[in-house]
Formats: C-alpha cells, sequence, structure tokens
C-alpha cells in the first residue's frame, strides 16, 4: 500500500466548496497498471464541470477530480513494462491528477521528455491534442487558408493559433476583452477581433475572397452562429465546448442554402478510440512545438494541493490572466 495525498470530493456542488483535502491509501499496481507520481496539473474549466456534477465523465464518489497532468512512473505493474520506472509521462485524459500519486493503465501513459517545460506538460493532454485533431481531421487545411475561431484566448484556442502559425494557416480569432488583442497578435494570430454582432462581417473583410473554411466552436450560443455565417459555403463548424451555457442553435439557412457542416469533438473519445501510431504522431508533433517554445499557455499561479480551495476560486475567475496549476 502506499499512502498518498489527494484532493477528494464526496458530493458535486460549487468546487470551492466541496474539496477536501486527505490521505488516502492506494494499493499496489495489479496487471497492466503503474503507480505515478504526479508533478504538476492544470485547473480546466471541465475540472470544474466535473465537480459540479455537469460532465459526462464523473469519479466515484468519493473520487479525485483532475483531467489530466504530468508525473513520473514509481512502479510498474506485473505484465507492464514500458514506460520504464523513473520516466516522466503524461497521464490518460480522465485520471484523477490532483493528487500525489495515482494508479494507472500503463498502456495509456505518454512519454514526455524531461527537457519540455514542467507547467507546459502538465498542459499538453488536453488542449493541444484537441486543437491539432481539430485543424487536420475536418477540412483539408493548405498554408494560406483561413480558420476562424471563438474563445481563442483560451488553451485551446492559444494552441490552435500556434499550430497553424507552424503550418501557414491563417487564423482569425474572437475575443470577449479588447486588452486580449495585443497579447495574441504578439502570439502570432493574424486577425483578431471583438465577439459581437459586427463579428461576421469583420472576419468577411479580413479574409477577403478566401473565406474560413473552418471554424471552431469553444462558446455556443449566438458567437457560435457569428463563426457559422462567417464560414465559406460548405465549411465545416466543430463544436468542443459551451463556455457560454446558451445551446447551438442552427439557422435552417445555414444548412440549406450555405450547406455548412456541423460535427462535434470530444478528446477523451478521441484518445480512447485512437491508435498507438495516430497518438504517438500526435503528441510527436505537440511536444516538439512544447520543446522550442512554440506552443506556450500563460500560467497566472501555481498551488500546493492542500490550498484547493483557493486555487479552485482563482481559477473560476472570468479574467485571471492564464492557467491555475497545481504543483505538487
Amino acid at each position: 500500500m502506499t499512502e498518498t495525498t489527494a484532493i477528494v470530493i464526496h458530493e458535486h456542488g460549487p468546487p470551492a466548496e466541496v474539496v477536501r483535502v486527505e490521505s488516502r491509501q492506494l494499493p499496489e499496481p495489479r496487471e497492466g497498471e503503474a503507480l505515478v507520481r504526479m508533478l504538476a496539473a492544470p485547473i480546466n474549466p471541465s475540472d470544474l464541470n466535473v465537480i459540479e456534477g455537469k460532465y459526462p465523465i464523473r469519479p466515484d464518489l468519493p473520487g479525485v477530480p483532475g483531467g489530466e497532468g504530468v508525473g513520473e512512473v514509481v512502479t510498474l505493474g506485473p505484465g507492464a513494462k514500458l514506460p520504464a520506472e523513473g520516466t516522466r509521462v503524461l497521464v490518460p485524459p480522465g485520471t484523477g491528477t490532483w493528487c500525489k500519486e495515482c494508479i494507472v493503465p500503463a498502456g495509456g501513459l505518454v512519454e514526455i521528455p524531461s527537457d519540455v517545460d514542467l507547467e507546459q506538460a502538465a498542459m499538453l493532454m488536453i488542449n493541444p491534442p484537441s486543437a491539432w485533431r481539430m485543424v487536420r481531421r475536418f477540412a483539408n487545411l493548405r498554408p494560406g487558408d483561413w480558420l476562424a475561431q471563438n474563445a481563442a484566448n483560451s488553451g485551446v484556442g492559444r494552441s490552435v493559433i500556434a499550430i497553424c502559425k507552424s503550418l501557414g494557416i491563417h487564423t482569425v480569432n474572437l475575443v470577449r476583452r479588447e486588452e486580449l488583442i495585443p497579447e495574441l497578435e504578439e502570439a502570432g494570430a493574424d486577425a483578431v477581433l471583438l465577439d459581437n454582432d459586427h463579428a461576421p462581417d469583420e472576419i468577411k473583410a479580413r479574409t477577403g475572397e478566401a473565406p474560413p473554411r473552418l471554424g471552431l466552436n469553444a462558446v455556443g450560443g449566438e458567437s457560435a452562429v457569428r463563426l457559422a455565417n462567417a464560414l465559406a459555403p460548405g465549411g465545416t463548424l466543430v463544436t468542443y465546448g459551451a463556455m457560454s451555457k446558451e445551446p447551438l442553435r442552427i439557422p435552417n439557412g445555414l444548412l440549406i442554402f450555405k450547406g455548412i457542416r456541423f460535427h462535434g469533438f470530444w478528446v477523451a473519445r478521441w484518445f480512447r478510440n485512437a491508435s498507438p501510431r495516430e497518438r504517438a504522431d500526435t503528441f510527436e508533433f505537440l511536444v516538439d512545438l512544447a520543446r522550442h517554445g512554440a506552443l506556450r499557455v500563460k500560467v497566472a499561479a501555481t498551488y500546493p494541493l492542500d490550498h484547493a480551495r483557493e486555487a479552485l476560486a482563482h481559477a473560476a475567475r472570468e479574467a485571471r490572466g492564464g492557467k491555475i496549476l497545481f504543483k505538487m
């Protein structure tokens, strides 16, 4: 048995109110499992939804939240040969990472070089793969093509900007706060606009004769409709979030007259269904970007586990200036 410390919920509710920090006993790793010592883990919006009881994947109660993170393999169970003990790894999505140690299926671990910044490595399992798979999966974008997205200052949004810049794809990015515009332009965004009723016309003015063929929606509601209206005929809108908590309402004309296609994307489903080769290729590309600093998400603050409530209250702020991480 291994004694560890973890953030635990016994009920669903407001995150900063229902979390506790507790000691737990972990059994020895079983067949095909690994004991991983966690090093850092972010607080994502989906983690808050899990604690609130509003997300499709929820831990059995009492349970440990945390959808991603980076750690180090301590012990391998019988039959598990890779990754080797001492290897730095990303754990599979939805593991329950807000803890000092956890047990996970060894086959779901992704090796991560130790020269990748620790905080950036902790955020490589969910947002960057979401960005990469959506950019490459839903439209055959070539250098010089345009992509449009809302929530451009989010972790996925910033990853999209970095990935598209490396591929020569132009991005037009919608944000809700004017002060974010120069920051995202400095990060490589080709155009940054306010997400308001003028956005469709402004996107058309920026992209000219080559309107975006792909839109990425993390907001829903009217913001999603604005994105869809700005797409080229036959374009595709991919929804991966609902930050506004408003449903996606599709005007009939976008389907009938423009032929816009609507898809959803969930990175946990992709990770579960992807082949080992597909996973390896995805993370090889993303790790290379992260290693060279091209893929970098701002970190507003880090907290130890025993400051869980303070960290969650900080993560719930709308304008916090970057991600909040636990560092063990």
